[in-house]
């Protein structure tokens, strides 16, 4: 609703740095994002990433986030060694920017909020539709 909007904070991460690793661990926890791909079965292929903040934020290590990953892509079956040695995976890093409602009004608009005119505009608009709904009722006499 308009009166949350306020309340509003959006966050956006460049995912940058992308690397090959040379096993499924071979990244830092809080550092790196992950991407892992899979295949099993019949050529059945599997796919799942998290953001760098992910891991860190669910105080996971690494072979928590791998297991989560692997279940995030959708794979139900054992998770052994075997499955482990087949995962490709790349690391990245993110740069993450985040922005409050205020910040854009400052940014945007100079501190004015929009937000203030929705009410006048408001007004205006029903004002305006009542005017015309009246003079629509009038009748009109031509002589």
């Amino acid at each position: 609703t308009l009166e949350e909007l306020p309340l509003v904070r959006v966050g956006v991460s460049l995912l940058v740095k992308y690397e090959e690793c040379d096993h499924c661990h071979d990244w830092e926890v809080g550092v790196h994002g992950i991407i892992i791909r899979f295949e099993c079965g019949r050529g059945k292929g599997y796919s799942a990433t998290y953001l760098p903040e992910v891991a860190k934020e669910q105080r996971w290590n690494q072979e928590d986030t791998v297991f989560s990953l692997i279940r995030k892509a959708g794979y139900r079956g054992p998770i052994d060694n075997e499955l482990i040695d087949k995962i490709q995976c790349t690391r990245y890093q993110s740069s993450k920017k985040r922005m409050t409602y205020q910040n854009y009004v400052n940014a945007k608009y100079e501190g004015e909020d929009p937000l203030k005119f929705v009410d006048l505009m408001t007004s205006a608009v029903v004002d305006e539709a009542l005017r015309q709904r009246v003079r629509a009722s009038k009748p009109c006499v031509n002589l």
